[in-house]
């Protein structure tokens, strides 16, 4: 028999890990992407602790409704609609059906925006969020640059159900409304634009994963035949809104690497427009600055 190194064998398995194992399996069989985090992170909801804690749950309080929530799982019905919250930087978000659920390749965008703001010569930035959903990009701006002005610009209702939620209590300003129309009073006044738009092509429907597909909005995911229609909307909107030397930081397709900056060129008033990668290293986010008269 094995031996631990307190010269005892090792005590029993509790019933909870146990059934993580068996669920990590059924996860994976599924196709889920992080199935031993998911199954994990499951448990760690039903029974009320963190992920680290599951050993410290007793046999006898083992919850049956983890099957329920596995099988949710199992479905690809994502895990932050099963949960009912989603992490984001330094944010714990509600997010359900009828919102966006906010990607952890988000986060280099706004990371990025963060320090161009604090970069900036500004004492009190204003920063305009375009398709918030769930106000993930902009809670995030006015958390971690604490002088900011922060605006947030959403179209849709389902969504905006969960972004008020959200933003209770914060400095962010919500409006419901149109990014290609959005806030002009603020026109020529903005230091940051910044958005993460819907950029699927059409086309690409079927090879979406079912947790995105199937689950979020239409309106957040999909944007004309090549992705790029909201984009070169929100181009012209982001002109308009920026004083001149302002920024505008639009996250985008690994695809769409090459094309992005073109959008923002010299001839529609641009300057320096770059592309950038996120931490896997592939395009992610394009930036440019309104070129000064």
């Amino acid at each position: 028999m094995q031996q631990n190194s307190g010269g005892r064998p090792p005590g029993p398995r509790s019933v909870l890990l146990a059934e993580v194992a068996q669920a990590t399996q059924r996860l994976a069989d599924a196709g889920v992407p992080s199935p031993r985090f998911d199954a994990e992170e499951l448990a760690a909801h039903i029974h009320g602790v963190k992920r680290g804690e599951l050993h410290h749950v007793k046999d006898a309080d083992f919850d049956a409704r983890y099957w329920e929530a596995i099988a949710r799982r199992e479905a690809r019905e994502p895990l932050q609609h099963i949960t009912g919250r989603a992490f984001f930087r330094y944010l714990e978000l509600h997010v359900g059906p009828g919102v966006f659920v906010p990607r952890p390749e988000t986060e280099s965008v706004v990371g990025w925006a963060i320090d161009a703001v604090r970069a900036m010569d500004v004492v009190e930035p204003l920063i305009v969020d375009l398709c918030t959903g769930s106000g993930a990009i902009a809670l995030a701006m006015a958390q971690e640059v604490p002088r900011s002005r922060v605006h947030a610009v959403e179209l849709s209702e389902d969504a905006l159900a969960w972004t008020r939620k959200n933003v209770e209590g914060s400095r962010v300003v919500l409006h419901q409304g149109d990014a290609l129309t959005a806030l002009p009073e603020l026109d020529g006044q903005v230091d940051l634009v910044i958005s993460n738009p819907p950029y699927i092509p059409l086309t690409e429907w079927e090879y979406v994963a079912p947790e995105a597909r199937d689950h979020d909005p239409e309106l957040a995911l999909f944007s004309g035949e090549d992705g790029l229609d909201t984009i070169r909307g929100i181009e012209r909107t982001a002109h308009r809104l920026l004083r001149p030397g302002g920024l505008v930081v639009i996250e985008h397709a690994d695809t769409q690497g090459g094309q992005v900056p073109w959008i923002f060129n010299e001839e529609a008033g641009w300057a320096d427009a770059a592309d950038h990668p996120d931490l896997n290293k592939r395009p992610r986010f394009a930036t440019a600055r309104k070129a000064t008269p």
